[in-house]
């Protein structure tokens, strides 16, 4: 077991970059704190982990390596997670229409850990971000050791800030209400245009 230490401040760095960048995990935080409360938006938080671990551990395990020789693979789950951006883009211009809620009856707010898990276990970029991430800052360290102390802390770095997201967007609810419409609008656009580039 062996760990080199000394690539951590450039690899916090990185992840800083790389976790300040709105995507497609932010906006639905955003949108599923400021509608449905903090509990809501921590059980949405906790499935896009529960999926960024899997795929992070299928790279540490090295069968993420296997799985991205297999293109099909890659391709099957790039439809599949535009498929279910797409549904939620829907599901939300549905319920602007009707008003206000969600038009599928509201089972995607009533079901937000099983919205963040899909959202992200059916996209392949973390696993392939993972690929081509991680392994540079190796060092010296046991690459093994290495990237599980590399995965470990870029999913904590990530679940801190997204934490933030969930209370500040819940705190926030109240004085920002009367923009929920306007949130949903560019939540619904953020996710069409994540599906067309999933599948682009």
């Amino acid at each position: 077991m062996r760990f080199d230490f000394a690539q951590l401040p450039a690899f916090l760095v990185a992840c800083a970059v790389v976790i300040l960048t709105p995507g497609v995990d932010a906006f639905l935080l955003l949108r599923t704190s400021m509608r449905s409360g903090v509990r809501s938006g921590l059980l949405a938080l906790a499935g896009i982990h529960t999926a960024a671990a899997i795929q992070v551990g299928l790279v540490v395990s090295g069968l993420g390596v296997v799985i991205a020789r297999y293109p099909a693979v890659l391709t099957a789950l790039r439809w599949i997670g535009a498929a279910y951006l797409l549904y939620l883009a829907v599901s939300i211009a549905r319920g602007l229409v009707a008003g206000g809620t969600d038009g599928d009856g509201g089972r995607v707010a009533a079901r937000p850990f099983r919205a963040g898990f899909l959202t992200n276990i059916t996209n392949p970029k973390m696993l392939l971000f993972s690929l081509a991430f991680l392994p540079q800052f190796i060092g010296t360290g046991d690459p093994a050791w290495q990237l599980g102390l590399l995965a470990a802390v870029f999913l904590a770095a990530a679940a801190l800030w997204e934490s933030v997201i969930v209370l500040t967007a819940a705190r926030m609810a109240g004085a920002l209400g009367r923009f929920t419409t306007a949130l949903d609008v560019v939540c619904a656009a953020v996710f069409v245009t994540m599906s067309v580039g999933l599948v682009v």
